[in-house]
């Protein structure tokens, strides 16, 4: 099996999701059915390394294939891809770190956290803080160590996409004794999501557009949890990988606009059309087709090797833009049937929404791009992924 072959099977999946679209447009939940199936298409493989039987070759060589695979998924199930999502670009994190790393206990972390997902596990993130406005450098959870030196986390967090169904979440804290936020990740096999052991659902996802990720709140009292191995390095973890997780998120969103386009197409045959509705028409395929190379400039310029972080944050925030308002054009040509729950468009509205709500939000996006831009910024730093 290759990359191609990885593609192909994801898009025979995700045309399987898109035949049971109006049950999965309105689910609450996460199905773990759909994640094996996804699972079994070579999807984790993507991001697992060639010594493990991988197909993991660097992030310039395999940036399109998890990105194109994602957009296939979202055709079929946003929600599904969201959560999917987060997998490659939390394990980035390590993929993406200095090949001289060369200390014992990165090596064994290295080789602990492949060894999971090639297991089958699936990774996800917990990041997000209340009043943080998604900056992860704000975090003010605390990591405490035990009277085996093993760290315990304390502190709430929300936006944890995929609760129940992962096996392992990255997440920040403040180490005990230092003033700066690290990452870490906690192992939530088996865990009681009650509080029992300390770790309990503070408030179940009740958001708007992809309704299934299960991005529940949760909060952590003395929980165990692993630091990263390559300490004291939260910016640089997040300036490695940034642009990477950036094409991943844009291309789910990217490939709801795909399958909303495709299906007001097939709405809009042989109809006819008003002045307004064929110059939304007319302006909804060009905003589409504009969406579709700020993909592709993201994807090669990643693949360039280059530090292409003002670029893929320049294209992740003109994707969320386009995205919005080719789906708020789409809903006025095809009229007020839009807003039933019978209807997948008021539900692909929402689901492109989100990109924007996705670190970095809107308002940290743009602090960044003006960090980032050489005529009025300086290097600036990173800006801070999921």
């Amino acid at each position: 099996m290759d990359a191609v072959d990885v593609l192909q099977s994801v898009q025979k999946l995700a045309a399987d999701f898109a035949a049971e679209r109006a049950h999965r447009q309105s689910r609450r939940n996460l199905d773990p059915k759909d994640f094996e199936a996804l699972r079994k298409t070579g999807f984790p493989r993507l991001v697992l390394p060639a010594s493990r039987g991988g197909l993991w070759a660097g992030v310039p060589r395999t940036v399109r294939a998890i990105s194109c695979s994602l957009r296939a998924m979202a055709r079929g199930d946003a929600s599904v891809a969201l959560v999917s999502a987060m997998h490659p670009a939390v394990l980035s994190y390590w993929l993406t770190a200095p090949e001289d790393l060369a200390s014992k206990e990165w090596k064994e972390q290295h080789e602990a956290v492949f060894r999971s997902v090639a297991d089958g596990a699936w990774w996800g993130t917990v990041t997000s803080e209340p009043g943080s406005g998604g900056d992860v450098r704000k975090s003010r959870a605390e990591a405490r160590r035990d009277s085996t030196q093993a760290y315990r986390i304390t502190g709430r967090k929300h936006f944890g996409s995929g609760t129940g169904v992962v096996a392992f979440m990255i997440t920040t804290a403040i180490p005990e004794g230092e003033e700066q936020p690290d990452w870490f990740f906690v192992d939530l096999r088996g865990a009681p999501l009650d509080g029992s052991r300390g770790a309990k659902v503070s408030a179940a996802w009740d958001g708007h557009g992809m309704t299934a990720t299960q991005s529940h709140a949760l909060e952590f009292d003395a929980f165990p949890a692993t630091r990263f191995a390559w300490q004291g390095n939260l910016l640089e973890v997040s300036r490695r990988a940034g642009s990477f997780i950036a094409c991943l998120f844009t291309s789910v969103v990217a490939g709801v606009v795909d399958v909303a386009v495709e299906t007001a197409g097939a709405a809009l045959a042989g109809r006819q059309r008003n002045a307004f509705e064929q110059t939304e028409w007319t302006r909804a395929r060009m905003e589409a087709w504009l969406l579709s190379q700020a993909v592709e400039g993201m994807l090669r310029a990643v693949e360039s090797g280059a530090d292409a972080r003002l670029e893929a944050l320049q294209g992740k925030t003109a994707a969320s833009e386009l995205a919005e308002t080719v789906l708020t054009r789409l809903c006025r040509i095809l009229g007020g049937g839009t807003y039933s729950a019978r209807s997948p468009f008021g539900w692909w509205f929402e689901d492109v929404r989100a990109l924007g709500f996705l670190r970095p939000p809107w308002s940290l996006a743009f602090e960044t791009l003006a960090e980032l831009d050489p005529l009025t910024g300086a290097s600036g730093p990173a800006p801070p992924p999921t």
